[in-house]
């Protein structure tokens, strides 16, 4: 499900980029003959007035069309509405309007978070943000938004006995993985766990199962040391909002900036879509409420990447149309067709090469081996 979950997310942000494209030429007028959310044979389709509407096989971009060059359009090519016809800035518009999405959508998702989950907050022990259904953990009783202060008999919250002296220097990185620890060191045992339930204590008992998955000993919850508090001023949740997106996206453009000026060490970095849902996946098992942060900071990625000045991207095209307005005439048909198709091949041939490469270090075929 959450494989499903950050398929979804992505399908979601390639649909907001093109959405701006589609928009931003309808809103003034100018023709649109194609809309698609992926590459290849289509699925569905939906013909409207003027836009087909498809749903392609290949989920892993999508596109919107055109008339200008399309054979078979009945417009006229000297139609003032064709994108081609039209003046360089409602071109830079039609063209830009993407990359805004996608950004707006970021700080839109990031509202989202903090508006519906709140602002986590430490607490002291461990907090859980999800419990699997049917776990060994759900059968015991344990709900979501327990607070795990104590097991077998070991405090959760820093404070610590001589006893357990020892443990607790194990513990240096958070409470959350002293509790994992003991949770893997229980397989077939029962584990008792005392858990801030609101404004009572509650004790249960739990034995963990091995999953077939990991080989470790688990109960079916998620963890966090951070417990959600909720925000009812409407101010408060922009502000913060805008605070994270502007922490995200000087995260994204400091990273991208690193690949530039360091490729041969940060190039193993650069991730295809099998990367990112393998990534995004791990973090919603964790906390399902962390695929918030996910969408916008993939939704920024794709914003900062488009607007690269390079062939094929929308950044490429502005590049063009930038020539354009200094010259004060296009640069010749063919000179941007080459170039742009140059583009695409050596983005097609990257794109393979990362979906190869990160299809075969899968966990789950490294786990085959």
């Amino acid at each position: 499900m959450t494989v499903l979950a950050v398929i979804g997310i992505l399908a979601l942000l390639i649909f907001v980029h093109e959405l701006g494209h589609f928009m931003a030429a309808r809103l003034q007028n100018i023709h649109v003959n194609r809309f698609s959310i992926g590459f290849g044979p289509i699925l569905w389709k939906f013909q409207g007035p003027e836009t087909e509407y498809a749903l392609r096989a290949i989920p892993l971009g999508g596109f919107v069309g055109f008339p200008d060059d399309d054979p078979e359009s009945e417009i006229p090519p000297n139609d003032p509405d064709l994108l081609r016809n039209r003046p360089v800035l409602d071109r830079a518009i039609v063209i830009s309007a993407g990359v805004i999405a996608n950004m707006i959508f970021a700080y839109t998702v990031s509202v989202a978070q903090f508006g519906v989950l709140g602002i986590p907050e430490p607490v002291n022990g461990v907090y859980i943000p999800q419990v699997v259904s049917g776990s060994p953990a759900d059968l015991a009783g344990i709900q979501r938004t327990d607070i795990v202060v104590e097991a077998n008999g070991q405090r959760l919250d820093g404070a610590t006995s001589d006893a357990v002296a020892d443990e607790a220097a194990m513990a240096a990185k958070g409470v959350d993985q002293q509790l994992i620890r003991i949770i893997h060191g229980s397989p077939g045992e029962p584990v008792n766990l005392t858990l801030q339930r609101k404004d009572q204590e509650v004790r249960v008992a739990v034995t963990p199962e091995v999953s077939p998955e990991t080989n470790d000993a688990v109960i079916g919850i998620g963890l966090s040391t951070m417990a959600p508090r909720r925000i009812n001023n409407p101010i408060e949740i922009l502000s913060l909002a805008a605070k994270q997106f502007q922490f995200q996206t000087q995260q994204v453009a400091t990273g991208m900036l690193a690949l530039f000026t360091n490729f041969s060490e940060m190039s193993g970095q650069v991730g295809s879509p099998v990367k990112i849902v393998e990534e995004g996946a791990k973090l919603s098992a964790k906390n399902i409420g962390f695929l918030f942060p996910f969408a916008a900071i993939i939704s920024i990625n794709l914003a900062i990447i488009n607007i690269l000045p390079l062939p094929a991207l929308d950044g490429g095209q502005l590049a063009f149309l930038l020539i354009e307005a200094v010259r004060g005439k296009p640069l010749p048909l063919r000179l941007q067709e080459s170039v742009m198709q140059t583009g695409i091949f050596l983005l097609l041939g990257l794109g393979i090469f990362l979906i190869i490469r990160d299809t075969t270090q899968l966990e789950v075929l490294q786990n085959l081996r």
